[in-house]
């Protein structure tokens, strides 16, 4: 379902924010989708890179907020690389994560993890999440 937009449903502050946060040029990127056709995690993610970037640059923060696409990206950074304008998305995506992250809000809640969960887990694997995915 398309997203309706409108000058009432876009957030300046999202976009300030996301710029500032990242250094990226959010406004280079003209939705030629190489991103996505660069993604490893395309089939795992609720928007695709390239969508992302449009509800970035047009303050979509309520579409925004409970999109997976941000915590599954697999900072392969192949959609950097292979960007024509130069812009590297895994910032981006680490951007969206922290204004997320910052309203003390965590992604996973650890404590909610059942042990028969934890036992078979890399620990490293386990501390790089939540890293990730916790405040």
């Amino acid at each position: 379902m398309p997203l309706k937009i409108t000058s009432k449903t876009v957030d300046d502050n999202l976009i300030r924010k996301v710029r500032e946060i990242s250094g990226q040029p959010i406004y280079k990127c003209y939705q030629c989708g190489t991103c996505t056709g660069s993604c490893p995690m395309v089939e795992h993610i609720d928007a695709t890179p390239r969508r992302l970037m449009a509800l970035v640059q047009w303050g979509q923060a309520e579409a925004l907020k409970d999109v997976n696409t941000p915590w599954v990206c697999a900072s392969c950074h192949s959609c950097q690389v292979r960007c024509p304008r130069g812009i590297e998305l895994p910032k981006v995506m680490e951007a969206l994560r922290q204004i997320k992250l910052r309203t003390n809000e965590n992604q996973i809640e650890p404590s909610n993890l059942q042990p028969e969960e934890i036992i078979d887990l890399p620990q490293i694997a386990m501390v790089s999440g939540f890293r990730k995915m916790t405040s």
